[in-house]
């Protein structure tokens, strides 16, 4: 406890340093200004300012998602709360640990309609996993320490601490971390012995096994991706992964098979359907992985290893749940084999490997390339990978096809480097989001792949870009729509393409070098090349503004409602009706 009492607005600070914190990102507003003459008063934290809270949490969550640590936004009341609104949700589809501090009216005028008040924690029950409103200051230090311990702990996710402005004013003592402890909040993180040696039984008796992995392995740390990396290989099975979970097992291993799910590999989804054993580990199984729910990999047993026990049976029904952290039970499960050291069916696994290969053979990705004249933004994202790989990128993204081709043709070798919107499909994700890994890595390369029409959802963002001097490189593949929303409407809406197309876009050449940025427009193939070169040379930040073909779908792809075994694999294919899960038709 502090040796003599001191305001609410230094406990703020104090406790963030003592978190470990070392950045927030914020707006400031009247409710918070105390805090902000706190700030002002110290060296320990720094502070990025944004351009609109929306912003400010995407940016946390890219910092949090590229080091592993938990994300600190700082907003005033009202519509400085409700801005945020969005990025929180993100932060609770996705997993990401970020606690999220605003201001609130003096508690006297809660509920009077006061100015800029909003009714903060009722607003965002839904989409946090924990929320205060802070009313004493006495417990402003322990609320704080445990809005850090929840934000991290178990299934990671938001937490916000509604403070209002009198608390912030108000002199009250201060307790360290150390001497805060949740009453209840007590996620289990080993596994049960006994289902850990189920699971080697099962796992070894499997003649077609599969793991899947998902975003839960990454959000468990580095140690858990490494002792899933060793275990897949000990194992020797195919893995698949989800967009969340990409580089959790390097892309470069043989037993990779790609991304799952809507525009997954197919050699990925159909090893989903087909394999007789799956091994979801921090995975959630949400619709767009599996599909038709009943005609979900029909043939399997499944093992579900999740910290979070209300995501276990929730969507798919398993025959062996294995509830603690992903490190945690890989560890036991890498130690488990060793010792037993079990026999599988040789012959079984080499038709399973064999059959894979077949279906990698399909080369799913392929496009056709021929026309000198348009780039293709498979080529394009191509080019960028081939072109960056060496220098261990950071990616974020944006939403939309440009998600999913990067999501398909980069390729992670480690975790922490990918960024990307997945629960929620968030527009205008990526260039906040790459503001924060920036900031957490100043000199590596940070790129956010984006659409035309996604990145200006956040494009005011570039100002804090300029503010920071920060090297962000935006990657724009423009085709002048909306281009998830296109496809769909080609594919299943008769090619009507209702409010889909941008027809108005500014000149992004321009619009960089407003911003103090180094712009370049790119119109043909032989020109990418030396306009990606051009832009890993520049020191500023870049907007590369890359015009690709129009008519481009993404595929493969498995249609709304169909199963794994029913993708799209190109234009040629013919999209079915998408059906419900009692069989009824939805469009």
């Amino acid at each position: 406890m502090s040796a003599e009492p001191i305001c609410g607005a230094d406990i703020v600070i104090k406790a963030l340093v003592d978190q470990g914190v070392d950045v927030v990102f914020g707006y400031p507003g009247g409710a918070v200004l105390p805090i902000y003459d706190s700030l002002f008063k110290q060296n320990a934290l720094r502070h990025i300012l944004v351009r609109q809270e929306g912003g400010a949490v995407h940016a946390a969550e890219g910092y949090a998602r590229s080091t592993g640590k938990v994300g600190v936004v700082l907003v005033t009341s009202g519509p400085g709360a409700t801005n945020a609104v969005t990025g929180l949700t993100d932060a609770l589809m996705d997993s990401v640990p970020v606690v999220c501090l605003t201001g609130q009216v003096p508690t006297h005028l809660i509920g009077n309609d006061a100015f800029q008040e909003a009714d903060t924690t009722g607003i965002t029950r839904p989409c946090t996993k924990h929320n205060y409103l802070v009313k004493d200051v006495n417990d402003l230090a322990r609320v704080l320490h445990e809005a850090f311990y929840v934000a991290k702990s178990g299934r990671p996710g938001p937490v916000v601490v509604d403070l209002p402005k009198d608390v912030l004013f108000a002199l009250g003592n201060y307790v360290g971390p150390q001497q805060v402890a949740h009453k209840s909040y007590r996620p289990q993180t080993k596994p049960d012995p006994a289902r850990v040696a189920e699971a080697i039984e099962m796992i070894a008796a499997a003649k077609r096994p599969l793991f899947y992995g998902g975003g839960g392995l990454v959000n468990s740390g580095l140690e858990a991706c490494a002792r899933f990396t060793e275990f897949v290989r000990l194992v020797d099975a195919p893995c698949t992964l989800t967009l969340m979970g990409l580089g959790a097992l390097p892309a470069s291993d043989p037993h990779f098979l790609g991304m799952v799910g809507m525009h997954g590999m197919y050699e990925s989804n159909m090893a989903m359907h087909d394999c007789d054993l799956m091994i979801a580990v921090g995975s959630r199984f949400d619709d767009r992985v599996t599909g038709r729910l009943s005609a979900f990999s029909p043939g399997s047993k499944k093992i579900h290893i999740d910290i979070d026990p209300s995501s276990i049976n929730k969507n798919v029904r398993v025959d062996l749940p294995l509830l603690g952290d992903c490190n945690e039970v890989m560890g036991a499960l890498l130690q488990a084999w060793k010792k037993a050291a079990p026999h599988s069916d040789t012959k079984a696994r080499h038709a399973w490997w064999r059959k894979i290969d077949a279906w990698r053979a399909r080369n799913c990705l392929r496009y056709d390339g021929s026309r000198r004249d348009l780039i293709k933004p498979q080529y394009a994202l191509e080019r960028l990978y081939a072109l960056t790989r060496e220098r261990d990128p950071f990616i974020t993204t944006e939403v939309g096809q440009h998600q999913m081709w990067a999501a398909q043709f980069f390729k992670f070798d480690k975790p922490y480097h990918w960024m990307t919107s997945g629960g929620l499909g968030t527009m205008g994700y990526g260039l906040p989001a790459a503001v924060g890994v920036q900031v957490a890595h100043p000199d590596s390369l940070v790129i956010d792949i984006a659409g035309e029409a996604s990145i200006l959802m956040n494009i005011q963002e570039m100002s804090t870009i300029a503010q920071y001097r920060l090297p962000v490189k935006a990657f724009i593949l423009n085709n002048q729509y909306m281009g998830m929303v296109r496809q769909w409407q080609e594919l299943l809406h008769g090619g009507r393409y209702s409010e889909s197309y941008t027809a108005a876009l500014p000149d992004f050449v321009k619009l960089a070098d407003a911003f103090g940025a180094a712009g370049r427009r790119v119109e043909r193939p032989d020109e990418l090349d030396d306009a990606i070169l051009q832009m890993l040379e520049e020191p500023r930040a870049v907007i590369l503004d890359v015009v690709v073909d129009q008519a481009e779908n993404c595929f493969p792809m498995i249609p709304s409602g169909a199963a794994h075994n029913e993708m799209l694999l190109g234009p040629a294919d013919k999209a079915q009706q998408p059906v419900s899960e009692e069989g009824m038709v939805l469009v």
